[in-house]
């Protein structure tokens, strides 16, 4: 089975329990991954929801619940170190004129020879044309 990373919109969805077709699709033929910088957008957002697209509608309780999963993530969802990939992430930045969080995005894609996978809301040239420079499958996500 191949990986996915996915961004923090569809970590929310998966550990929120709002999976629909897309996402269950993604779930179904994939491994699960996502980036240090996405898990600690989220993780910021569970903490400091300020009325945002990721947690900002949702109630105390219901991020309270999806902090304690995100504390213990599942181990079927994997974190690559940076170390693993910092180098190529600073590349990515550096070359292709990527923010950190899009460099990582891309250079955690190419580590693992996953797709990734992006929330359309998130959809944006700069990571797709990186995406596809390096040969990776690029989806986005409705919601």
């Amino acid at each position: 089975m191949t990986f996915a990373v996915v961004d923090d919109h569809l970590l929310r969805d998966v550990l929120g329990g709002e999976v629909d077709d897309h996402l269950r699709e993604i779930i179904e033929s994939h491994e699960l991954a996502t980036t240090n910088m996405y898990y600690v957008r989220l993780c910021r957002s569970v903490v400091a929801a300020q009325g945002g697209k990721l947690t900002g509608g949702w109630s105390p309780e219901r991020r309270r619940d999806l902090g304690q999963r995100l504390v213990q993530l599942p181990e079927t969802i994997r974190v690559l170190a940076l170390r693993e990939i910092g180098y190529r992430t600073a590349e990515l930045a550096a070359d292709r004129r990527l923010s950190t969080l899009g460099a990582e995005a891309v250079a955690a894609a190419e580590h693992l020879g996953a797709d990734l996978c992006v929330w359309e809301g998130d959809d944006g040239p700069g990571i797709r044309s990186a995406a596809a420079a390096s040969g990776i499958t690029y989806r986005t996500v409705p919601l």
